[in-house]
Parts: C-alpha cells; sequence; structure tokens
C-alpha cells in the first residue's frame, strides 16, 4: 500500500506542466513495442533496436527544434526545406573540394538565415507563421536546387568519410554516432526550456503574448530564439542526411516538417502554445520511429504506415484541443461561483 505522502509525491509530480501528456504517451509507446514484438521477435533484437534509434534520432531533433516554436504559439513549415538545403549546401561544398567543416559552418550560417528570416517576420511584422514559414519552405527548397544547378550532386568522396562516420556510420559505446548527437541536442535545449530565464519566457509567449510583454519578457528575441532553434536543428539533421546518403538530394527533408509536429504533439506539446515538454518529444519521436519501424516488419505498406501516423497526429491534437476547452469551461465555472 502506498503511504500518503507518496501519493501526494506522485500527484504533485503528475501535475506538473506536461508530464500527464507525457506519461500517457509513455505507455502508449511501452504498449505498441510490445505488440510489434509479439508480431516479430526479430523487432525485439539488438540489431533492429540499434538501427531502431538511428532512425529515431533525425526525428528527434528536428522535433526539438518544432517543440521550441510550437511552445510559442507559432509553427515552422520550412523545416523539411532548410534539411533540404542543408543537405545540398554541404554537399555540393565537399564535392568541389571544400573541408568537411568548413562546409558545415558555410551551411550553418545559411540556415541561420532562414530562422532570422523566420523570426523577423513572425516577432516584428506579426506575419502569420504559417504564411510566413510557408514562404521561407519554398525560399530555402529553391536554394537547395539551384546550389548545383538542379542537379542531385555526385558522392562527396573518400575525404568526407570522417564526417559520414561523425554524422551517420560511427559507433560510440557500441550505439551510432546520430543518437549520441541526439541525446546530447536534447540534454541542452531541455536544460535551456526547463531551468532558464529563457525557458521560462517561451512558454510566457506561448500562454499569452500580450500578459509577457506587458510582464517584460522580450517577446521579439523570445520568438526569434525559438526559429533560431528550429534552423539549427533542421541544419543538424540536413548533414546526417548528407553523411546517410553520401550524396545531395534535392527532395531531401521531403514531408519532415510533418515528422516534426508529430514527434512534438504526439509527446504533449501544444499547438496552442505554452504547453508541453521535451521529455514528450523524445516520447513523440519514439512512437513515431516504433509505428513505422513494427508496421513495415509487419508487411504494412508505406501508405498505410502514413496513414496510422496522420491518424495519431490529427487525434493527439483534438484531444489537446478538447483539454483546453473542458479547463477553460471549469475555469469560467468557478469564476462564476466566486462572483
Amino acid at each position: 500500500m502506498m503511504s500518503k505522502n507518496s501519493k501526494g509525491f506522485l500527484k504533485k509530480i503528475v501535475s506538473r506542466r506536461g508530464v500527464g501528456q507525457v506519461l500517457t504517451a509513455g505507455i502508449g509507446l511501452i504498449i505498441i513495442s510490445a505488440v510489434f514484438a509479439i508480431i516479430n521477435p526479430i523487432f525485439g533484437s539488438w540489431n533492429n533496436i540499434s538501427n531502431l534509434l538511428r532512425q529515431i534520432a533525425p526525428i528527434l531533433i528536428i522535433g526539438i527544434g518544432q517543440s521550441y516554436v510550437l511552445i510559442t504559439g507559432n509553427i515552422d513549415l520550412s523545416i523539411g526545406s532548410v534539411v533540404g538545403m542543408s543537405c545540398m549546401m554541404s554537399a555540393t561544398l565537399m564535392t568541389r573540394g571544400v573541408s568537411p567543416l568548413i562546409s558545415s559552418l558555410i551551411t550553418f550560417v545559411a540556415c541561420m538565415g532562414i530562422g532570422l528570416m523566420n523570426g523577423f517576420l513572425v516577432a516584428r511584422f506579426k506575419m502569420p507563421p504559417f504564411i510566413a514559414t510557408l514562404g521561407s519552405m519554398t525560399i530555402a527548397r529553391g536554394i537547395a536546387q539551384l546550389v548545383n544547378n538542379n542537379y542531385n550532386t555526385d558522392s562527396i568522396g573518400e575525404n568526407a568519410n570522417t564526417f559520414r562516420d561523425i554524422f551517420y556510420y560511427g559507433k560510440t559505446v557500441g550505439i551510432y554516432n546520430p543518437v549520441w548527437i541526439a541525446l546530447i541536442l536534447w540534454l541542452i535545449f531541455n536544460f535551456v526550456l526547463s531551468s532558464t530565464k529563457s525557458g521560462r519566457h517561451l512558454y510566457a509567449v506561448g500562454s499569452n503574448e500580450e500578459a509577457a510583454r506587458f510582464s517584460g519578457v522580450s517577446t521579439f528575441s523570445t520568438i526569434m530564439t525559438a526559429y533560431l532553434v528550429s534552423a539549427f536543428c533542421s541544419m543538424i539533421v540536413g548533414l546526417v542526411n548528407c553523411a546517410t546518403s553520401g550524396a545531395g538530394t534535392m527532395d531531401s527533408g521531403t514531408s519532415y516538417e510533418m515528422y516534426a509536429v508529430a514527434a512534438s504533439v504526439i509527446g504533449g506539446v501544444s499547438t496552442l502554445g505554452g504547453t508541453g515538454i521535451l521529455s514528450g518529444t523524445v516520447v513523440g519521436a519514439s512512437i513515431w520511429g516504433v509505428l513505422q519501424n513494427g508496421l513495415q516488419f509487419a508487411g504494412a505498406p508505406l501508405a498505410w504506415r502514413n496513414i496510422v501516423v496522420g491518424v495519431i497526429v490529427i487525434i493527439s491534437v483534438l484531444l489537446d484541443v478538447v483539454f483546453r476547452m473542458s479547463k477553460k469551461v471549469t475555469i469560467q465555472k468557478e469564476e462564476k461561483q466566486i462572483q
């Protein structure tokens, strides 16, 4: 039997912002994984789990970027195109003899420029984020097509083997490097979000931008930070994709904006802003990866895999909207009772 203190402690933990949604999604992840392991024992093998973690890593990384933007009450539709732009720019530079390090730095500057543009359009000019990032999505994809004259690149060559090991093929302590990259980025951005003033400002802006402004929060720098984080995460995933294929492909990152939203909202990050934690993004990205991997082992066609993930995203957002509406109604009733 649990003591009253233990029950009170657990209730306090669950009531913390976003924790309840993460626990619910986590239970769902365990159930889904168990079902797939029963259907096909190969699913639970270390070899498959190792590859599964490597597949989840880029989805988690872009999920982190999208989560930052969603928490401010905005959205970033340019994520997939920035991934493609990063992949094509870095690969093109490497095929022309530029070192992987310099190529990555140039790519970083270009991608952060897209993040700056998104931030300025949304924060300074108050452009609807859907329209602003839809425009930048088209621009970034156009740049991805232009950098090598509308052609995919040749192989980035043996000189980039170290680059490929760092971002895809190499292992550290038996685990693929992309998993470590995702973990390091998660630790950094989770600390910023949960333990710093900047993180509190992100939640404040997402909850009520006007109230946050009157409280002394710089809404401009806060929204700008969110979009820069999103662009940075997209740039990293573009490098991962480049290392994966060993070349630049103009369609790299296609549909990644949907994957990023899926990882975020399935894990409890609200599309309405002000709610969610990055632990949920880990769970959301894992559910996405497990569904894709498990349904593949089950012999489900790609179309059905996409339909299942899409349905889960819609249900997650719908539940969030319903929960917020019921909470709002409850608050209104309590206010009437007080009056």
